[in-house]
């Protein structure tokens, strides 16, 4: 039996920033780790002989620039350059957008004066809320209480800086505000914009990472989570961290464990121990138990809840609720080894749109097609496509003259009609992911040396192509 302080279940980005938060508090803190590497779905892993790449997460800019401070993690090694085009979006084999620092406007202008002329506004009220939000990321939010007035009043205490951030708004912009939680990002893009160019560019952000389509209730939200990161000190900005986004859990080790943190790998938790309803510790997969004063989970709350504690210990409404707990993921992830950078139709040479979030989405309707083909049949026919190229400007992820690939797909179904396998599918779906990419860059399924894909049941699948590169 070991004792520490604090126990935190899973060593993914949010565990290790969580540990180093609370060791440099001067408490003991052990992270059990049920991977033989800390970080998460932020972690660089060779895929196939020479190629590197981040696993999961793919890009960064919602990473709190005070965690990068406190946690000091530029002098761990992490480096991040960004975007220099923010956005590539071809659309068909003639024409494209890009938007980036100084050039938006001038491409939105491409497709409609009038588009341009109110960008300038629809940015600055965008901006305005992502303030906001970003505001109150780093501040811990009231809780639900149960009982009279006295019972609510520490959390309605504890609300008034909130309150008094919303009332800070003008009016216009709290009525954005309470649009952007409820409404859909398509209805807010339609209301401002008339190109399907610009809206596609905006709605892309409604719609990434989320099992949702552009019109459906509360994705405008998204579009504005997606606004409020920065890198290096920009706002609005995304980059590439050098190495992978391992780099940046990598680095986190590095400030966890010079405060003191034990970080275990290889060491999954097969249950919560509770006594006398607290939780006071784990007990690991090999039956050793971790005992601690706070339990700390880093998991998907359904895993947690519904495998690792008794369900007699939970409020049957509460486990009523987290059954029906919407959290499984409508992405397909892919790594591809490439023989030669892909060459768009539209704008083929190499140039500062590979350093993008190149979205193969050119319209809300194809969003929203997509979403509804996933519903029905499984997957979509024509799917959501963001390609990124960190090669292009990371040449230690890439024997020389090749490149690595991120693909973030979308949209596929968590669970599969039919009784339906993703097992069975898997390399079906990746074939139809790469037709996409085929579509805008000719060529490209040819210089496909390997690839990976990480379906929503989170098996992976690995391939090499019979093509031989010397």
């Amino acid at each position: 039996m070991r004792e520490s302080d604090v126990v935190i279940v899973g060593g993914g980005h949010n565990g290790l920033v969580c540990a180093f938060y609370l060791a440099r508090a001067g408490l003991s803190v052990t992270i059990l780790e049920r991977r033989g590497v800390v970080g998460g779905a932020a972690v660089t892993e060779e895929f196939a002989p020479g190629f590197r790449n981040s696993v999961a997460s793919y890009t960064v800019s919602l990473l709190a620039p005070k965690v990068i401070a406190d946690m000091a993690l530029a002098e761990h090694g992490l480096r991040i350059l960004p975007r220099r085009v923010q956005n590539f979006l071809p659309l068909n084999d003639r024409d494209y957008l890009k938007t980036g620092e100084g050039i938006t406007k001038s491409e939105v202008a491409k497709f409609s004066a009038r588009d341009a002329d109110k960008l300038d506004a629809f940015t600055d009220r965008l901006t305005v809320l992502a303030d906001l939000v970003r505001e109150t990321l780093l501040k811990s939010p009231p809780n639900l209480t149960q009982g009279g007035w006295l019972a609510a009043l520490g959390e309605m205490i504890r609300a008034i800086p909130f309150a008094r951030l919303v009332g800070g708004l003008d009016i216009g912009a709290k009525r954005d505000l309470l649009a952007l939680f409820g409404q859909s990002a398509g209805d807010w893009l339609d209301g401002w914009f008339e190109s399907d160019a610009i809206k596609a560019a905006f709605g892309f952000d409604a719609i990434v990472g989320n099992y949702a389509g552009p019109y459906s209730p509360g994705s405008a939200y998204v579009l504005l989570h997606h606004a409020i990161g920065e890198v290096n000190g920009k706002k609005g900005t995304w980059g590439h961290a050098i190495g992978g986004m391992g780099a940046i859990t990598q680095a986190m080790a590095t400030a966890c464990a010079k405060l003191g943190v034990e970080m275990r790998t290889n060491a999954g938790v097969r249950e919560i121990l509770v006594e006398k309803g607290r939780a006071v510790g784990a007990v690991t997969d090999t039956g050793e138990i971790v005992r601690g004063r706070a339990v700390i989970s880093n998991l998907n709350p359904k895993l947690l809840f519904q495998s690792l504690i008794d369900p007699a210990l939970l409020p049957v409404d509460f486990r009523e609720r987290i059954a029906r707990y919407r959290n499984a993921s409508g992405t397909f992830r892919m790594n591809v080894a490439l023989s030669e950078l892909p060459r768009f139709s539209c704008l083929p040479e190499a140039g500062d749109h590979l350093t993008a979030g190149i979205v193969m989405a050119p319209s809300l309707g194809y969003m929203e097609r997509a979403y509804a083909d996933a519903r029905e049949y499984g997957w979509s026919k024509a799917p959501i496509v963001e390609m990124l190229i960190p090669s292009f400007v990371d040449d230690s992820l890439a024997p020389p003259g090749k490149h690595v690939a991120s693909l973030f797909c979308q949209h596929v179904a968590p669970e599969l009609p039919d009784g339906k396998s993703w097992d069975a599918h898997r390399d079906e779906v990746a074939d139809l992911m790469l037709d996409t990419v085929e579509r805008f860059a000719p060529g490209f399924k040819a210089s496909v040396i390997a690839r990976t894909a990480i379906s929503s049941a989170s098996s992976v699948s690995w391939a090499a192509t019979s093509r031989m590169e010397s």
